[in-house]
């Protein structure tokens, strides 16, 4: 920064990174987000990818974008929108204009705005003349100086503007004072055999941020400071990553092997994928042919004595359907975990939604109740995880773990935790030396049956998608065994509620709106009443991570308030949940279908209008 430079602090900011889905808009804003968080900063993010695979280039369909939010506070969302947008082509910028505020900083890939890109981006006119007062545009030619900076480096001519995105983000960097050791770094970790891409990229990294530091139309640079935050480790972690790992963690405490059988699926692969990269610690993956076989392989590694799990989304959760009423009625332990997306049918596959909550809940053939749970960011995705192994393994029942494409992709600094922060967890196993086994004699207390391995002497048993027979687990057929049995299965879930926490209310006690939510909407409707209540509204927030059986103290809470407004990215499910189970509940609805989550000025808007009526 040259000497005549003003560093104008600043609380938080929201940049936007937008270009074709080729222009590595993900990497920089990852790399971003990563090197904020190393200096300190509370981040937030939110990754936006189009759902062709190659949309022509160009063309708003294929445009990829990548929002974060960082502060020296806490910060609970990605942000509505951006002080900042990164516009590799027309494209992005048409894609992007409405969530810019008015007066932000527009940088531009000049070389990108020719008549031909502009007309296949939907402009009829050049939008930069159009807006100049509605924005602070930054015209730079990031392709024509990527290749001048790299024209004496042994790289063909698609390698050079490969890079064109470092550019940006150098440009960047400079403007918000960020170091560049954390990306040059990153550049020597992910091509150590390529020393010239190394090279190359570094360079074009200080170009843009050079750049940026001796053009006019940038005269200051911005600076945030670091949060304050509780001492400790942290990383920056995704919420597919956070639930592989918290996965692991439960295998860990429960001493077990952990099998993951699955089939790729847009957004729950990553998980998948990360549970493959730990073998080293004993992790055994299979990627089945379908969906119906990486449930099937994953309920013959429960049988088999394992932590078994399978990861999928909507459309695969309802292919998982049969085979899932196969573990309720095997009472095996097994984890599935469902990363939701906008539906029906394939539906907006890189898109967020709430929409599967009644199908995890009652899609089923039978009576077939078991565990529902839901994430609500991406840091607590690992304890939720961690908890949906502890529940599955320890009440002998199939529990499905809700999260979304929000919360998966997007990331935020999570502190790493201690191995006593996490309980033991106590797995029900038969042994040996119990006299008379029976597979289905269940104990008092939470009525479960113990785990027998195959292979002990003394522990046969017959296992299978038939009724059972009380205690003995034989075949049976016998009217009044089944309703036993039907009445055992659901009592058994039922009393896991004595093993959830209370449900806490954040907010004011005695609130003229009760604010209700679940899974990932979590930061924006916390910060939309944060917001409010220090306009001096009164307002709490209840928001549930556990969807079936409900927490015990459900139905008190809610009794205490009047009005109620329940907050879904669906038609309202989660609403017409408790109006089933909750004696006498009444609510608003607020509901939003757009493969986008809430923004906290319509949280505000709707919030502030409930107030206002009689």
């Amino acid at each position: 920064m040259s000497t005549n430079d003003i560093l104008k602090e600043k609380e938080q900011v929201v940049i936007r990174f937008s270009g074709d889905s080729g222009d590595g808009m993900q990497l920089t804003g990852m790399q971003f987000s990563d090197t904020s968080a190393f200096f300190g900063n509370d981040v937030s993010t939110f990754p936006d990818y189009p759902a062709e695979i190659r949309a022509p280039q160009g063309t708003v369909g294929g445009v990829s974008g990548f929002q974060l939010h960082f502060g020296h506070y806490e910060v609970n969302t990605p942000g509505d929108y951006a002080d900042v947008l990164v516009a590799m082509n027309p494209a992005a910028l048409m894609a992007n204009l409405n969530w810019v505020k008015k007066g932000a900083t527009i940088i531009t890939n000049e070389d990108t705005f020719t008549d031909k890109n502009l007309e296949k981006a939907g402009f009829e006119s050049n939008p930069i003349k159009d807006h100049q007062r509605d924005y602070h545009f930054i015209e730079a030619p990031i392709s024509t100086l990527t290749k001048e900076c790299l024209k004496n480096f042994e790289l063909d001519g698609k390698s050079v503007l490969r890079t064109k995105n470092m550019f940006a983000l150098g440009m960047v960097y400079w403007l918000f004072d960020r170091p560049l050791k954390y990306t040059e770094h990153f550049f020597e970790e992910k091509f150590t055999s390529k020393p010239l891409v190394i090279e190359a990229n570094k360079k074009v990294l200080r170009a843009g941020f050079n750049f940026a530091n001796t053009i006019e139309a940038l005269p200051r640079s911005y600076k945030v400071a670091p949060a304050r935050i509780q001492p400790g480790t942290y990383r920056n972690i995704s919420g597919n990553t956070a639930t592989a790992w918290g996965l692991i963690a439960a295998a860990e405490k429960a001493n077990l092997p952990l099998f993951c059988g699955s089939y790729p699926i847009t957004p729950a692969t990553e998980i998948f994928q990360e549970l493959s990269r730990r073998k080293d610690m004993g992790v055994k993956t299979f990627q089945a042919e379908d969906e119906i076989a990486g449930i099937c392989t994953a309920i013959g590694a429960a049988f088999a004595g394992n932590l078994a799990v399978t990861t999928t989304s909507g459309p695969g959760l309802a292919l998982k359907t049969e085979a899932t009423g196969l573990a309720v009625m095997t009472e095996l332990p097994l984890v599935i975990v469902n990363v939701q997306r906008g539906g029906p049918s394939t539906g907006l596959p890189t898109k967020t939604e709430q929409s599967d909550l009644l199908q995890a809940l009652h899609g089923r053939s039978g009576e077939a109740p078991l565990v529902v749970i839901a994430a609500s960011t991406p840091s607590n995705c690992f304890d939720f995880a961690f908890q949906a192994a502890r529940l599955a393994l320890e009440h002998m029942t199939p529990v499905i773990l809700l999260t979304d494409g929000f919360i998966a992709n997007g990331s935020e600094p999570w502190r790493l935790p201690l191995d006593s922060d996490y309980p033991d967890i106590h797995v029900p196993h038969a042994t040996p030396e119990d006299e008379n086994y029976q597979p289905y004699k269940r104990n008092n207390e939470k009525l479960i049956r113990q785990w027998a391995i195959p292979g002990m002497k003394g522990l046969e048993h017959r296992i299978g998608g038939l009724e059972k027979m009380d205690k003995t687990g034989n075949v049976s057929y016998v009217p009044e065994n089944h309703e036993l049995m039907t009445r055992y299965r659901d009592e058994k879930i039922k009393r896991v509620a004595q093993y959830f926490p209370d449900i806490k209310l954040k907010g004011d006690e005695n609130a003229d709106l009760l604010v209700i939510g679940w899974g990932g909407t979590y930061g924006h409707l916390y910060s939309a009443v944060k917001e409010l209540r220090k306009q001096g509204k009164k307002l709490a927030l209840l928001h549930f991570n556990h969807l079936w059986p409900l927490p015990r103290n459900t139905e008190e809470i809610l009794g205490r308030f009047d009005k109620k407004v329940v907050c879904e990215l669906n038609m309202g499910q989660f609403a017409d949940h408790l109006k089933v189970n909750i004696p006498h509940f009444e609510c608003e609805k607020f509901n939003k279908m757009q493969g986008l989550p809430f923004t906290i000025i319509e949280l505000m808007n709707k919030f502030n209008q409930l107030l206002e009526e009689k």
